[in-house]
């Protein structure tokens, strides 16, 4: 996808949690994923509808219960609020969809995601068996 062509290496290695230069056509294809009842896939677009510009994917538990989502927005759109709209959208359909939480696991140095993410009530755990990596959640029921 021409999305991840654009976007910087520390943005790939926050996405996939790992160190890597390119994501290959297999991460993407995993990343938009096929099973349309668990996982949700959202792509932006330019205003000139045809380049992409950000992926948000919102993936849920076979119980309904729990929601994990992950964003990139390409380097040349970040600073523009794109991220910060994708996460308000991907609680929205979380909260839609009946689910009692949403997740992310986040990188310690993604920063950008951390402030985000906590301005919008995500709380910040340890991520087990991961010094590097937080995992941040969003209680959705009351």
């Amino acid at each position: 996808m021409e999305l991840f062509d654009h976007v910087s290496p520390q943005d790939l290695r926050f996405r996939f949690l790992s160190a890597m230069k390119h994501a290959s056509r297999k991460q993407i294809a995993e990343l938009i994923g096929i099973d349309h009842g668990t996982i949700k896939s959202y792509i932006a677009f330019a205003r000139d509808a045809a380049t992409p510009i950000a992926t948000a994917v919102l993936a849920c538990d076979a119980e309904k219960k729990r929601a994990e989502t992950a964003i990139s927005v390409r380097s040349d759109f970040k600073g523009h609020g794109l991220g910060w709209g994708l996460l308000k959208l991907m609680v929205q359909e979380a909260e839609r969809q009946g689910m009692e939480k949403i997740e992310s696991i986040e990188d310690r140095s993604n920063y950008d995601a951390l402030e985000i993410e906590q301005k919008l009530g995500f709380e910040t755990y340890p991520y087990p068996d991961d010094q590097r990596l937080l995992l941040l959640s969003k209680p959705l029921v009351a």
